[in-house]
């Protein structure tokens, strides 16, 4: 956390608060982990931090304003995720340590943060667009640094013209998003997580370059 941290009413909150802010949404992330995010309440956070009700209230309007605080958070760190894009090599046996490295990026992040991204998605298929926008910000800076590498690859001449960069980038990186979701269902049918990462690195691969790998 970064910058003044404020109260409910405006008041900027000294050291002590701070602490007690950034433990009520330590436990509410854990216990977004283990209930369905309907189920949690503020009674719940506020018990498990140690602390009352009222205090969670000096510090969030509600449950799901301090749901919006971890989305606001994990997305920044989403963000990162374009360094795996920006400035690599998508031109020969590089291209495929790319491809790998986004895969992997992709599986990590969902793991690490699966319970509040499990709220975003549920929030933004609601039509809540505090939570579309938190989710379009982690996938936008990958899908835009993505499209800029085809683009590149195509001015060279080693991408068809016709294939469209925004809506290739676009393609896999909903794909990405979408399995690295999945990855227990993958599990469920009998694919390992080290048969899912070269595939998926595999569709990345052809998708940016529109060749096989060279390996």
């Amino acid at each position: 956390m970064t910058g003044q941290v404020r109260t409910v009413d405006g008041r900027v909150a000294g050291r002590r608060g701070q602490a007690t802010r950034q433990k009520l949404l330590e436990c509410l992330s854990e216990m977004l982990s283990t209930h369905p995010y309907r189920d949690v309440k503020v009674i719940d956070v506020a018990r498990m931090a140690g602390t009352s009700p009222a205090t969670f209230y000096q510090y969030f309007p509600d449950v799901e304003g301090a749901v919006l605080e971890l989305a606001e958070e994990m997305a920044k760190e989403g963000t990162t995720l374009t360094d795996l894009v920006a400035g690599r090599n998508w031109v020969g046996k590089p291209a495929y340590a790319a491809a790998e490295d986004l895969v992997d990026g992709f599986l990590t992040f969902w793991r690490k943060n699966d319970a509040i991204l499990r709220v975003v998605d549920l929030g933004a298929a609601e039509g809540d667009k505090r939570f579309y926008k938190i989710r379009m910000k982690i996938l936008n800076a990958v899908t835009n640094s993505l499209t800029d590498s085809i683009k590149e690859l195509q001015s060279k001449g080693k991408v068809d013209k016709t294939v469209s960069p925004a809506a290739m980038a676009g393609s896999l990186v909903v794909m990405l998003a979408a399995a690295a979701a999945h990855q227990k269902g993958f599990q469920s049918w009998g694919v390992k997580q080290a048969e899912l990462k070269p595939n998926l690195a595999l569709l990345v691969h052809l998708g940016v370059t529109g060749k096989k790998p060279t390996k």
